[in-house]
């Protein structure tokens, strides 16, 4: 590959949200690899004046390894269309989809896609337990709960007047991770936290969940994963790089938790474990990545 022909490439990492620490470390992963590989990377950590920076920082193509809110819900994706950079990952109207959990709920469903049941949450709670309890609009399991009963919603002390909140059915069975490179599924990776729910501290604290790669389903059922995880990607206009999570029941049927528009890139994220099950290494998938960056509109930008 001429990784010439990407000129300048800015990883774009850091951020405002409550992620930052960890787009951080996705970002220094995947800068080290791009500079491994000879292309001309440079950090952009963006924590304010994000156009001055990145129009201050002279890149011809962004990397984008920001998570959550502004870097992973459509904002950023749309600077970058107006200032005619190319850029990694989904665009305006998939990133801003994909994060509203609810609303992509929908998209999924109307495309026959399998979801859990949502659970309608009144200011005292839930109407029934259990439930899993999750922020509208956040990533990497940020504020993620299962509640059992009353007293764990009187514990956390939520306020639902901002309407930011939402609960659903759970699901039994076998969670799974399926990321999809450029319209095609990799193997699936089983997450099993040994805490029983795959929250945060799950996700990020290492030694706290084992995964399988491929997962431990039948052959069968991996196939028909990944079928759905190609389609749920293709009903929500995703592109690039994106993760499709899931819990499989018993009798083999996937119900979608979300679609992940910007997976993380850390030592013990999910797509770096899917691609080296699938022979590829972490500095090709980096260069498979970025050579997926795109503009959405073409001859608006500057740069156009």
């Amino acid at each position: 590959m001429d990784v010439t022909r990407f000129g300048r490439v800015g990883v774009l990492m850091g951020g405002s949200s409550s992620e930052r620490e960890i787009s951080l470390r996705s970002g220094n992963a995947v800068l080290k690899a791009l500079q491994h590989a000879g292309v001309d990377a440079v950090a952009v950590d963006l924590s304010s004046d994000w156009a001055g920076k990145i129009s201050s920082s002279g890149i011809d193509t962004a990397f984008n390894l920001l998570h959550g809110t502004l870097g992973e819900d459509g904002c950023v994706q749309g600077l970058l269309e107006v200032m005619g950079i190319p850029y990694t990952g989904a665009g305006v109207l998939a990133s801003a989809l994909c994060m509203h959990k609810q609303l992509c709920k929908q998209v999924l469903n109307h495309a026959g896609i399998k979801t859990p049941v949502d659970i309608t949450l009144q200011s005292d709670g839930p109407l029934r337990y259990p439930v899993i309890l999750k922020p509208v609009a956040e990533g990497s399991s940020v504020g993620l709960h299962r509640l059992n009963e009353k007293a764990d919603w009187d514990a956390l002390n939520i306020d639902m007047t901002s309407g930011q909140w939402m609960a659903e059915m759970p699901v039994k069975g076998v969670e799974i991770a399926v990321a999809v490179l450029d319209g095609k599924a990799l193997p699936p990776v089983e997450v099993a936290p040994k805490s029983g729910v795959y929250d945060f501290a799950s996700k990020y604290t290492a030694g706290a969940t084992d995964y399988f790669c491929p997962a431990r389903l039948p052959a069968e059922t991996l196939r028909y994963c990944m079928l759905r995880a190609e389609e749920a990607v293709v009903a929500t206009r995703c592109s690039g790089a994106p993760r499709v999570d899931m819990i499989v029941t018993s009798g083999g049927e996937p119900y979608v938790l979300e679609v992940n528009t910007l997976p993380g890139m850390t030592e013990t994220s999910l797509l770096p474990k899917s691609a080296a099950a699938a022979g590829i290494g972490f500095e090709e998938l980096c260069l498979r990545i970025l050579a997926t960056a795109a503009l959405q509109n073409r001859g608006v930008g500057e740069h156009a």
